[in-house]
């Protein structure tokens, strides 16, 4: 998603996320360089450099390399990370700067998909996949629909690393008991529940429609409701056709049929997410849901905490009927990733300080930082996290996902996302219709 928004695996703090789009920019691509890292006697690479994205969050890296560096493991590998923090508006530029130099990071931070596809077609990242085949910590340590999420045409380029964030639909309790409407599970529930909120002068939905990113959640999800994650994935891996699958055609009619009913309310394109105002708007009863990621909590938790303690609720996108996708589809942003540039001095060492991300004492981090962590051994660790009903949510619904795509702004190509991104503002403020839609996306290139 784009612009600012608060970001779990920060604590709720706010980022600009705009940058994220220069990330994998294929401007700098050297390859034959000499290794990564600092050199021992014998000739192998004793420190093995890692990047990582410099906010508070950085401090759980921090520790993992301090815990690292004193371990066997580091040892047995003869290396120990040397971690750099890289400020977050200053990360990609320096990023793809220092992978064209002899000064290239080992190991990096990133947000998988499009943010890394054009370092893996300049053959500059290692194939994890049977790495984590034959490692039982890294096969069994991690939730699969996030491993998966972060990987380019079935193969593993990255570790998860940080917290999970999926797009969730929350709903205002008040408003649903005075109205007595129950979550909905189908599509057809929500369109219902759309008419008795209209019905009663209560608009169903927040929508911050100047930010243009919560409008992309939306067709995220109808996509996948409605043809499954593989339509998705044939236009992540650089397939511009799959924008003229059936479905994409048909998320766009049901978005401009939400809107032409008036779910998002007149005035959403002037609405802000970033500046509070659909948060607002939410906690205030004047729109009865919002479909926003993870974050939303925190944000609610800072701006209206008694809203967000008492009256704050949430469920899942609901299924579209006749559709493809499974219900327990998750959309969103799965983690960060580590990555092992091709041309590290010392794998072994690189590989082994990835392993530390599966361990407890990492996710036990990661839950004391406000995060919810993807690896396999974390729910029994959420009692501890500053809402334990919420986290507890948010992990089995990732845990039981069947597939968990990554946000689409995130997971194309960066020459991509800025046009898709005017195209889907284009179809919100009806500038133009579901075929026009349709079609310039399968333009894109």
């Amino acid at each position: 998603m784009l612009s600012k928004e608060p970001n779990t695996s920060n604590g709720g703090r706010t980022f600009s996320r705009r940058w994220v789009l220069g990330a994998g920019a294929t401007t700098l691509l050297t390859t034959g360089l000499t290794a990564c890292g600092s050199s021992d006697s014998t000739g192998g690479s004793s420190t093995v450099t890692a990047f990582t994205y410099g906010d508070d969050a950085a401090k759980v890296q921090v520790k993992a390399v301090t815990r690292f560096n004193a371990s066997a493991a580091a040892k047995k590998a003869k290396g120990k990370i040397k971690l750099e923090k890289v400020p977050g508006t200053d990360y990609p530029a320096k990023l793809r700067t220092a992978m064209g130099s002899p000064n290239a990071p080992d190991v990096f931070f990133n947000w998988g998909g499009g943010s890394i596809k054009a370092y893996q077609e300049a053959n500059q990242l290692v194939d994890l996949t049977d790495t984590i085949k034959s490692d039982p910590v890294l096969k069994s340590g991690f939730l699969p629909s996030v491993l998966a999420a972060g990987a380019l045409k079935g193969k593993n380029y990255g570790i998860p690393m940080r917290g999970m964030q999926p797009v969730i639909l929350f709903y205002n309790k008040t408003v649903f008991a005075a109205h007595k409407l129950q979550p909905p599970t189908t599509w057809a529930e929500l369109l219902d529940i759309n008419k008795k909120l209209k019905a009663a002068n209560i608009t169903p939905f927040a929508l911050g429609g100047s930010d243009i990113w919560p409008e992309l959640m939306w067709l995220e999800y109808l996509v996948d409701r409605i043809g499954g994650p593989d339509v998705f994935d044939r236009i992540k891996n650089g397939d511009a056709s799959g924008w003229g699958d059936p479905a994409v055609l048909k998320a766009a009619e049901t978005v401009k049929q939400l809107i032409d009913d008036g779910a998002f309310g007149k005035g959403f394109s002037s609405v802000s997410y970033v500046n509070g105002g659909a948060p607002a708007v939410f906690a205030k009863g004047k729109a009865a849901m919002h479909l926003m990621g993870s974050w939303e909590y925190s944000t609610q938790l800072g701006k209206f905490p008694d809203f967000a303690k008492k009256n704050l609720g949430w469920f899942a996108f609901p299924k579209y009927e006749g559709g493809a996708g499974d219900i327990r589809n998750v959309v969103g942003n799965p983690t960060n990733y580590w990555s092992v540039n091709a041309r590290t001095g010392n794998k072994d060492a690189a590989i082994a300080f990835l392993r530390d991300c599966a361990s407890e004492a990492y996710a036990k981090d990661l839950v004391a930082n406000g995060d919810i962590p993807t690896t396999a051994n974390a729910e029994k660790l959420l009692d501890s996290s500053p809402n334990p009903e919420f986290a507890k949510f948010q992990y089995q619904m990732v845990q039981q996902a069947p597939a968990f795509t990554l946000s689409w702004d995130q997971a194309v190509d960066p020459a991509v996302s800025t046009p898709m991104l005017t195209e889907i503002n284009k179809l919100f403020v009806g500038k133009s219709s579901p075929s026009q839609f349709v079609s310039a996306l399968k333009g894109l290139k």
